[in-house]
Parts: structure tokens; sequence; C-alpha cells
């Protein structure tokens, strides 16, 4: 068989369903919304973990820099 077909067969299945059952249209943009929020989720942890070496590195440089505004403050009073 030909692979276009393989991967459009189900599709066109999944796409009849979507566009004559209401109840298969919604559970469709639910699951999309789901799976969106999760890869959003999963985006933030990567981000803003501090497991992640570059996040703690930019973690220690932003406390470097506020402790060397603060060290400058109370030096000149």
């Amino acid at each position: 068989m030909n692979l276009q077909i393989i991967i459009l067969a189900p599709l066109a299945v999944v796409a009849y369903f979507i566009m004559t059952d209401e109840g298969v249209a919604a559970a469709f943009h639910y699951l999309k919304e789901l799976a969106i929020s999760k890869i959003r989720g999963q985006w933030w942890w990567f981000t803003t973990s501090p497991t992640n070496p570059v996040v703690k590195y930019m973690i220690w440089r932003r406390s470097m820099r506020s402790a060397k505004k603060l060290k400058k403050y109370f030096d000149g009073k």
C-alpha cells in the first residue's frame, strides 16, 4: 500500500466523525486544548526549573547583580 493512503485513511475517518458528531468535535477540541496546556506547562518548567543549569546560572547572575547594587548602596550610606 501507498504510504499516503496509510496516513490519510485514519485521518479521513477521524475527520468524518468530527464533522458528523458534535460530541466528538467537542472532545477533539478539549483534547487539543489539554495538549497545548501540557506543552506550555512543560516549557514553563524547563525555563524556570532551578535544576536546569542555565536557569541556575541566570538566577545566580541576577542575585550577584542585586548584591553589588546593595553593597554599593550601603557603602555609600
